[in-house]
């Protein structure tokens, strides 16, 4: 048997160890059980939850000597450091061929042992920035559900815990396997696209002299970066470098961004056709957007609108 063993610590999140529990440490009729399952943390007996209780835990870092995968389902708050005991466990399991996985918040505690230095890793899409600024040798990737190098993994938020989980399965013991979990769960096997479809829109900012708000409240017009630097009374080559100085970004990547994300608004409040909605942004045809949307949201328009579609009063869903 496959030993996973959950590190955890207070205060733990119980939505996270339950990802992990689910898919590796749950007995379902039916279903072949090729994994044993246990928790352990480095102080043996009650562990608070973020669920106002505390549960037993009552194995200590010794269990994670003879596991085959390690996981940190979560750890916070996510400055907290690793204790010298905790790093050394950890890098003793690495070492000896231990697989290590993270669920969301996990992430913080893995990137302090090194293991992640000049690799990629994910994690929830509003940490991303502060993993990337605290673990700079780190490669963050905030759009991956998930990210798999073999012998350390990491997941994007909460629910993504789920998504890893299902395909080490599905590296373990094969795509049926999987699919026969995942459908006792009551979970697709897998989700299409990334995290970005999650993480809302971001609003534009005043950061060029109210052109960025101006630009915004056309988007369903032909509006183009020779419009925008026309505005600011500069050449486009001009604005090019204002736009690379004050928003990291090109004027012609922020339209189509911008647009993307109306498009999304669109999508989720409205039930204009796809060819409305791409005339209305800007993108003048629905095979455009069908392009741009999977581009910049990793699915297609219908799928992001099924998934997120807001029903109207008066409504069923």
């Amino acid at each position: 048997m496959h030993r996973v063993v959950a590190l955890v610590r207070p205060v733990q999140s119980t939505f996270e160890l339950g990802c992990a529990a689910e898919v590796f440490g749950t007995e379902r009729a039916g279903v072949p059980q090729y994994y044993e399952f246990e928790t352990c943390t480095e102080t043996p007996g009650p562990v608070r939850t973020t669920a106002g209780y505390a549960m037993d835990v009552p194995r200590g870092l010794e269990s994670l000597e003879s596991a085959d995968t390690v996981i940190i389902p979560g750890w916070l708050p996510v400055e907290t450091p690793l204790t010298d005991r905790v790093r050394r466990a950890l890098l003793r399991a690495h070492a000896r061929g231990a697989r290590l996985v993270t669920i969301c918040s996990g992430v913080f505690a893995l990137a302090q042992t090194g293991l992640l230095d000049g690799r990629s890793a994910t994690t929830h899409w509003a940490r991303a920035e502060q993993l990337r600024r605290e673990f700079p040798r780190v490669r963050v990737e905030p759009d991956l559900l998930y990210v798999d190098h073999g012998d350390v993994a990491t997941s994007a938020g909460a629910g993504a815990g789920i998504d890893l989980c299902l395909h080490l399965v599905r590296e373990d013991h094969g795509a049926a396997h999987a699919a026969l979990l995942a459908r006792h769960m009551v979970l697709p096997p897998h989700r299409e696209g990334g995290q970005v479809q999650y993480a809302p829109p971001s609003p534009p900012t005043d950061a060029l002299d109210g052109l960025l708000e101006w630009a915004d409240e056309r988007l369903g017009t032909p509006l183009s970066v020779n419009d925008m630097a026309a505005r600011l009374g500069v050449s486009p080559r001009t604005l090019a470098r204002r736009f690379a100085d004050r928003l990291g970004t090109s004027p012609g990547a922020w339209l189509l961004a911008r647009r993307v994300a109306a498009a999304r608004t669109l999508l989720e409040e409205t039930d204009l056709p796809v060819e409305a909605i791409a005339v209305r942004v800007g993108l003048t045809s629905a095979v455009n957007l069908r392009r741009r949307f999977r581009d910049q949201v990793g699915t297609t328009p219908g799928a992001y609108r099924r998934a997120f579609r807001i029903p109207q009063e008066g409504h069923r869903p």
